[in-house]
């Protein structure tokens, strides 16, 4: 089409657009629809094996064995409504959080959301912006980075004519621009499993519960299989005991709640954040934060505002500024095209000044840290001092520029040559400062005793920032380094290490420092308000952009501060703990059922005899074992840091009880076939056996006691002991002969004390290996 450029689209030509549903939107939704997430959880692998056992156990005539029936129920009508709650709060902010764009519309300039973009729009772009759909530039120059395309982070400049990729941000300059593909069609859209990644790397947590989940769910068809033609062909078991023996190993072994637990608790912390204004990308980023050891900052926008104000101009050697050079000082501010938070302070500060005439503009550029302006008579340039000043000028104001960075002050210097020169000469110096944000220091003392290292990496001058971390009291501060001597990846790997605080850092080190910090074996989080700073961010384990922060930082983040509160972090880290503590904690009780049954039931089809167990007597361990406990051990708050491994914390726990019970079980029924105890009194004092190991270990996982976990576990026992007595006959628990009640009593304290005993015994182990360790580490250092 031939475009206006003064009119943009008319209303009805939008509307036949939107008719023509060429729409900015995406059809494959970021987040899952709540149709989706009714689906996925009603038709997983372990309902439908469920489904197959109950129906079974119907077709069996054992209608009682149908006890494991409602947990299932419970769960995934709990997973469907809390995951629906979480869904729709997330929406909510996500709304809030969608970029605006300036459109010509009727040949009027207005703002409206990403999403109400259509094909052939005109919009207005700017620096920190990122390009929504595919377009073309019509009026203006721009520097583009297509890092989130290419992996590079280098600046390509953009002139009228050019193509521009949607997912691609502008660093500097402004255009006008024609909105050529959207939605679907747009190039982002093609390549966003690996262009515009939000980076859902699955946690540790989530890949070992994955693994357990997945290895379960290939083991119990065969094992369940052998079981039911064992006892039905070999043991001459009628079809229904046959059943319901299988039955009950089957359901021992599958971790039916344990992922729901995870998907859950997750969710709810999504939810609880999303209420605090926090926005997650990925839920699962709050366990990497609560397992973060870095934490790297930049000064403006985290450690202070995003506000700049000017504290005055003067001239060389901390003279006073000339009327001749405060001209050309304020003409430059107002003849740049730059819009970041320097030059609007600067325009604040010199609001009536006039453009330089006749004057060409060269955008800031974070790469050389200053920008440029060409006029028929001179050259001038404007930015980092260290960048712009000959070695002789840069001498002669060192004190000056010392003395003002050592209070946290930045600052500027405007430089000048006559056209077809190369002595660029100091004219003026401005200084700046940031206001620091509410509560930083109370934030940042937080992270010292959760035992996270904050490093501070900016663009700016290393001993301003330096100066200014030290204010806020984050720890080692002084040990600060100017990245612009860093010249390869040696001087960056020696100068993690040593400094905690990188000045006149370049885009590229960016990532260069994160990679070098992860290659020390440390989790690393960053937080980032720049298009310069996505590929460092991407590379991060987690990412953070404040609310008021570039477009494209808010795109690639993982966790956004929608009200730029800095102090979030604190409730973001504590609840990522309360989840893995708390998982952790459920998962060993799940995993200590599951690992006990798969022994049992692997035992029962080598040895050739039958399970001992019934699914209702499963269920009542379930319940009283791990779900109710589980539970309320949820709202318990526990922000200890987690450095143990999940799945070697949660099998370090689990194995020695589940070990111990499958000895205990397997040995009782060999006795009992040797005094020819009843199978109703093995079955029966099985169910007590479990449990007293699986109380011993939820003992051992809420140790020490507190008054919390002291009822939990009064509660979890009481519970246990009434359902079994009042609804005995519903979990088929047989009063107990002399002789069954004699052999579960010896075999009860016998199991209590190789429990104990083993405990004992893997705690020393893991104390040598501890000890080990760290004696390999302090030879290391």
């Amino acid at each position: 089409m031939q475009e206006n450029r003064r009119e943009g689209l008319t209303s009805a030509q939008v509307a036949e657009r939107v008719r023509q549903g060429k729409v900015n939107i995406l059809t494959r939704e970021a987040s899952k629809s709540a149709k989706e997430i009714v689906k996925d959880n009603i038709f997983t692998y372990f309902n439908l094996i469920f489904l197959i056992l109950a129906v079974l156990v119907v077709i069996g005539g054992s209608l009682r064995s149908l006890t494991f029936l409602p947990v299932i129920i419970a769960n995934t009508v709990i997973g469907i409504v809390q995951q629906l709650h979480a869904k729709r709060i997330l929406d909510r902010l996500a709304v809030l959080a969608e970029s605006n764009y300036e459109v010509i519309r009727d040949g009027q300039r207005r703002k409206i959301p990403m999403s109400e973009l259509v094909s052939d729009d005109l919009i207005v772009l700017e620096a920190g912006m990122q390009i929504p759909a595919d377009a073309v530039l019509l009026d203006g120059r721009l520097m583009a980075n297509e890092s989130l395309l290419t992996g590079e982070s280098d600046e390509i400049e953009k002139l009228s004519g050019s193509e521009l990729k949607s997912g691609s941000f502008v660093v500097s300059g402004q255009c006008l621009a024609r909105l050529t593909q959207v939605g679907d069609e747009s190039y982002i859209s093609r390549l966003t499993a690996e262009a515009k990644e939000i980076k859902e790397k699955q946690s540790e947590m989530v890949n070992s519960i994955e693994w357990v989940v997945k290895i379960a769910g290939i083991a119990i068809i065969p094992i369940g299989i052998t079981l039911f033609l064992e006892s039905f062909i070999l043991n001459e078991k009628g079809f229904s005991e046959s059943i319901t023996s299988m039955v009950a190993a089957v359901i021992g072994m599958i971790p039916e709640g344990l992922y729901l637990l995870v998907t859950i608790a997750l969710a709810m912390s999504a939810a609880r954040l999303a209420g605090k204004k926090v926005l997650l990308h990925d839920m699962h980023s709050t366990e990497t934060l609560a397992r973060v050891d870095v934490l790297c900052v930049d000064k403006t926008g985290t450690i202070t505002d995003n506000e700049m104000h000017v504290i005055d101009a003067f001239g060389p050697q901390g003279k006073q500024l000339t009327a001749e050079a405060e001209q050309s000082l304020s003409a430059y501010i107002a003849t740049s095209t730059d819009n970041n938070i320097t030059m609007q302070a600067l325009r604040t500060y010199y609001e009536h000044a006039v453009p330089m005439p006749e004057a060409r503009v060269t955008p800031f550029s974070s790469k050389n840290k200053f920008s440029c302006i060409d006029t028929p008579q001179a050259a001038f340039r404007f930015g980092a001092p260290e960048f712009l000043l000959s070695e002789q000028a840069m001498e002669e104001n060192r004190k000056t520029l010392e003395e003002r960075t050592k209070q946290g002050q930045r600052v500027l210097a405007l430089v000048r040559a006559q056209q077809g020169s190369d002595s660029f000469q100091p004219l003026a110096f401005v200084a700046l400062e940031n206001g620091l944000r509410p509560n930083v220091e109370d934030t940042f003392a937080y992270f010292r005793e959760q035992e996270v290292q904050v490093r501070v990496i900016s663009g700016d001058n290393p001993q301003t920032v330096s100066s200014i971390a030290q204010g806020v009291g984050i720890p080692d501060a002084d040990r600060y380094v100017d990245a612009s001597r860093l010249n390869s990846a040696e001087d960056i790997r020696d100068a993690v290490e040593k400094y905690r605080v990188f000045g006149r850092v370049k885009p590229e080190q960016k990532k260069a420092i994160i990679m070098a910090i992860k290659e020390t074996g440390k989790k690393v989080a960053m937080t980032g308000d720049g298009v310069n700073d996505i590929l460092a961010m991407k590379e991060a384990d987690c990412s953070i952009a404040m609310g008021s922060g570039s477009d494209a930082a808010r795109q690639a983040a993982q966790v956004v501060l929608l009200d730029d509160d800095f102090s979030h972090m604190r409730e973001i880290i504590s609840e990522g703990r309360r989840d893995i503590n708390n998982i952790t904690r459920s998962a060993t009780l799940f995993l200590y059922k599951n690992m006990f049954s798969a022994m049992l039931a692997l035992c029962s089809i080598i040895l050739v005899f039958a399970y001992p167990l019934e699914p209702a007597q499963i269920s009542l361990v379930s319940a009283f074992n791990i779900g109710l406990p589980a539970f309320l051990l949820a709202f318990e708050p526990n922000t200890k840091k987690q450095h143990a491994h999940f799945f070697r914390s949660t099998m370090f726990h689990a194995f020695p009880a589940s070990l111990t019970s499958f000895i205990a079980i397997a040995g009782l029924v060999g006795f009992a076939d040797v005094f020819g105890i009843r199978s109703q009194d093995v079955a029966t004092a099985s169910t007590y056996l479990l449990s007293i190991a699986g109380f011993m270990v939820l003992y051992r996982i809420i140790h020490p006691l507190n008054i919390y976990r002291a009822v939990v576990l009064a509660v979890s026992i009481a519970g246990f002991i009434l359902g079994g007595y009042f609804f005995s006959g519903l979990f088929n628990l047989q009063k107990l002969s002399f002789p069954g009640l004699l052999l579960a009593g010896l075999f009860a304290i016998a199991q209590e004390s190789v429990v104990r005993n083993l405990y004992g015994l893997f705690d020393w182990v893991r104390g040598i290996v501890k000890k080990q360790k760290e004696q390999r580490a302090s030879k290391q250092v």
